[in-house]
C-alpha cells in the first residue's frame, strides 16, 4: 500500500468548545503518529463555527510540538489571505523548530464566505496572482542573496517542502510546470481528479525540489466496527454538507439513525457527488474500498480524512484505516 495520512479541520462539535477541539486534535496527532501516518495536516478555513483551524501556523506548531516524529504540515494555506513573505516567516519559524518535520500546502481558494473574504482584506485580487505569489514565496526559502532588500528571517536557505492544492486543473498545471508535489481535494470535489492527475503527469517538468511528479490525493474514510455503524457515523459529515449547502454552517452534528428522512433528494444527490470518493464499513470493506481507489487512481500517497462526531470513535475510525493500510 500507499504512504498514509490525515487530514484534521479541527471540528467543534456540538456540546464542545473550541479548546476541546484543540485538545482533540492534539490526542488524535499522537494517535496518528502511534498509528503510522506520514503527515498530519490542518486547513485553512475562516469564519466557520464548526473549524477550529484559521489561524493554521498556530496550531501546526501546537500539534508539532506535541508530536516526536510525524510530519505536520497545512493542506493548506489559503496563500490570496496572506502575503507570501508572512507565510514564508511563519514555515520558517516553524521548520526552524521542528527540523524536517514541516510541510506546507497552498492554495488559491479563501476558504471562507464573500464578507470574511473582505474582512481578510489581502483576497480581493489574490487569485489572480496566485501564481507570482507562489514563486515569490518560493524565492523566500531560497538563500539570502548580497544585498537583497526583503529576505524571510526565518526562512531564507529552509527546506520546506511546498505543495500545491487543487481540485481543479489549475493548480495541477501550476504543480507540473514549477516542479511541485501536488494535493488533489478529491475528499470533497472529485470531478476533475482523473484529468487533473492525468495533466499534472503529462506535463510535469523537474525542478531542484522535486524530480519525478508525487500526487496525494485525498479520500473520506469512515470504519467501525460494522457496515451500518460506520454508514451511521458518516451522517455526520453528510448534515455538515448539506448545511453548508443550506448556508446554515455550523457545530459539527452528532449523527443520526435515518439520514434519507432528513434530507431532500436533491441534496442527496449533491452530497453523493461531492462525496463520492468515501469509503465506508467495517475493516474488510474498507481494505476493499482503499485498495479499489488505490488500484483505479495509483496515487503516491493518500490523505485520509473523517468528520466524525464522538473523538473515541474518529480515533477508532483513523486505528482501523491504519491496520488496514499497514496490512496492505
Amino acid at each position: 500500500m500507499v504512504p498514509y495520512s490525515l487530514l484534521d479541520l479541527a471540528p467543534v462539535t456540538e456540546g464542545n468548545d473550541i479548546g476541546q477541539a484543540f485538545a482533540n486534535t492534539l490526542d488524535l496527532a499522537r494517535n496518528a503518529e502511534r498509528l503510522g501516518y506520514h503527515r498530519y495536516w490542518l486547513a485553512e478555513h475562516h469564519n466557520m463555527p464548526g473549524i477550529a483551524s484559521a489561524a493554521t501556523s498556530v496550531l501546526i506548531g501546537h500539534v508539532a510540538g506535541g508530536t516526536s516524529t510525524i510530519r505536520v504540515g497545512a493542506g493548506g494555506i489559503m496563500l490570496p489571505n496572506h502575503s507570501p513573505l508572512q507565510v514564508a516567516e511563519q514555515f520558517g519559524t516553524l521548520a526552524s523548530l521542528y527540523p524536517d518535520r514541516i510541510d506546507l500546502g497552498l492554495g488559491r481558494a479563501p476558504g471562507t464566505d464573500q464578507a470574511t473574504m473582505r474582512a481578510l482584506r489581502r483576497y480581493v485580487d489574490g487569485a489572480d496572482t496566485f501564481p507570482q505569489d507562489v514563486v515569490e514565496l518560493l524565492h523566500y526559502f531560497q538563500p539570502a542573496e548580497p544585498g537583497q532588500a526583503v529576505r524571510a528571517v526565518p526562512g531564507a536557505g529552509l527546506e520546506v517542502p511546498v505543495w500545491l492544492l487543487g481540485s481543479s486543473l489549475f493548480s495541477a498545471k501550476l504543480s507540473a510546470e514549477l516542479g511541485l508535489p501536488f494535493a488533489f481535494a478529491s475528499h470533497f470535489a472529485p470531478d476533475a481528479m482523473d484529468q487533473a492527475l492525468a495533466l499534472y503527469h503529462r506535463e510535469f517538468t523537474p525542478s531542484a525540489r522535486l524530480q519525478k511528479p508525487y500526487a496525494m490525493l485525498a479520500l473520506n474514510v469512515v470504519a467501525a466496527e460494522s457496515d451500518a455503524e460506520a454508514r451511521r457515523l458518516f451522517t455526520t459529515q453528510q448534515q455538515s454538507f448539506v448545511n453548508l449547502r443550506r448556508g446554515r454552517p455550523g457545530l459539527v452534528p452528532p449523527p443520526i439513525d435515518d439520514i434519507e428522512s432528513w434530507w431532500t433528494p436533491i441534496e442527496k444527490h449533491g452530497v453523493e457527488r461531492a462525496l463520492a470518493c468515501s469509503v465506508i464499513g467495517d475493516a474488510d470493506t474498507v481494505k476493499q474500498g482503499i485498495a479499489a481507489f488505490v488500484e483505479r487512481h495509483r496515487p503516491d500517497e493518500l490523505l485520509l480524512t473523517a468528520n466524525v462526531f464522538d473523538h473515541g470513535a474518529r480515533v477508532r475510525s483513523f486505528e482501523i484505516a491504519a491496520d488496514v493500510m499497514r496490512a496492505g
